[in-house]
């Protein structure tokens, strides 16, 4: 019995020794990708080294949520950020200096763009308020029901047991926000993610030996239009969209095709518009894979446009070089109307570029902007 004893106290110390004396934070990857791709400035900020002003906020921020024990409308509510105290975390992402990702407007307007998307979310998959695009965003339950306030229950639960995520842990409404989202199987916004390193690599690493001088353009950007029925992995119209742009791109004078769109319609979708037409350009067209790049998170017309914008960026391509967008005739023309140019800045708050001349019913110029690299979650499925 002595012998047994002694044996499982050396086994009990060896293993003490073994074992870290305090387990590190688990990371959910997952989410780690969600706050880089949704709140990049303030999930980058640390609160254990936050300055004074900021640390007063968030410490007060804790104490109202805390006060509320998991009570879903009260969390909502304290989880929401008033403008004070994002003017909080806006002083102390300026006080970083120049941090990356900062848009070109500033980092209080890209502070004030990641939280208002924030309190977006917390409205939209936590109170039910209606989405802008109702159609294909939105919770997977009818917010009049049973199964909602049972997803939201579930989502209030996984946010506390992940509130510690280094990726998260600035504040509880990042978790909350993030585990909304995730409760609802939203992962559009990081689906293909990382992108130009897992899906892009060979048309980017092409572009970092293009000659741009050479080309009239640098790409040909092809807006997919999805089918009704899910049945059919691509539209007749995306068919079209790629006839059109593999005669255009045969004359030799663009560098690059672009194809933009995500699984949008109908909703529930599997098929992912820009995969489905970089296969179709490759098996039916014969156009170089390296020739192509995806873009497979638009579900707009607008984000079309501002994320080609972002790959033309991310292939080092001279923005000020015009792109070519090719479409059917309707889309066209709406692209060049003065109701797209509304849109825009009502939706986006910008222009993600210039539309230029119409040169024929299916090709329209396009100058990208800058502008366009501005992140917001107030569409948490592509921010």
């Amino acid at each position: 019995m002595i012998k047994h004893v002694t044996l499982a106290a050396a086994f009990a110390a060896t293993l003490a020794t073994a074992l870290p004396l305090r387990a590190a934070p688990v990371a959910d990857r997952h989410w780690s990708l969600m706050a880089g791709r949704m709140f990049p400035l303030v999930s980058a900020l640390q609160s254990e080294r936050a300055p004074g002003p900021l640390a007063a906020v968030l410490e007060g921020r804790r104490k109202r949520i805390d006060a509320c024990e998991l009570a879903p409308k009260c969390l909502l509510l304290a989880s929401t950020w008033t403008d004070t105290e994002m003017d909080a975390v806006a002083a102390a992402v300026s006080a970083m200096g120049k941090p990356a990702g900062l848009a070109d407007d500033g980092p209080r307007a890209q502070v004030v763009r990641e939280l208002r998307g924030l309190n977006a979310v917390l409205q939209i998959y936590g109170f039910g308020n209606q989405s802008r695009y109702p159609m294909i965003d939105g919770p997977v339950e009818k917010v009049d029901g049973a199964g909602f306030k049972a997803l939201v229950a579930d989502a209030i639960w996984l946010a506390d047991a992940g509130r510690n995520d280094p990726a998260v842990r600035l504040d509880p409404s990042i978790a909350l926000a993030i585990a909304l989202i995730d409760a609802n199987e939203r992962r559009d916004a990081v689906l293909f993610e990382p992108l130009d390193q897992a899906h892009n690599a060979a048309p980017l690493a092409l572009a970092r030996q293009t000659d741009w001088g050479r080309y009239r353009y640098s790409a040909i950007i092809i807006p997919g239009v999805g089918p009704d029925n899910p049945a059919l992995s691509i539209s007749a119209r995306s068919k079209l969209h790629l006839q059109l742009a593999a005669r255009r791109f045969a004359q030799g004078d663009v560098a690059f095709i672009i194809t933009s769109g995500a699984a949008v319609h109908p909703k529930g979708s599997q098929f992912v518009e820009a995969v489905e037409m970089r296969k179709t350009l490759i098996e039916r067209f014969g156009i170089p894979a390296e020739r192509i790049v995806i873009e497979p998170y638009a579900r707009h017309t607008t984000t079309n446009l501002r994320n080609a914008t972002r790959r033309l960026h991310a292939m080092g391509a001279p923005l000020d070089k015009p792109t070519l967008i090719v479409a059917n005739s309707s889309q066209s023309r709406y692209i060049s109307s003065p109701e797209f140019a509304a849109r825009n800045p009502a939706e986006l708050g910008y222009d993600p570029g210039t539309v230029g001349q119409r040169h024929s019913p299916y090709e329209v110029e396009f100058t990208p902007s800058l502008r366009s690299l501005r992140v917001d979650p107030w569409d948490p499925l592509d921010p």
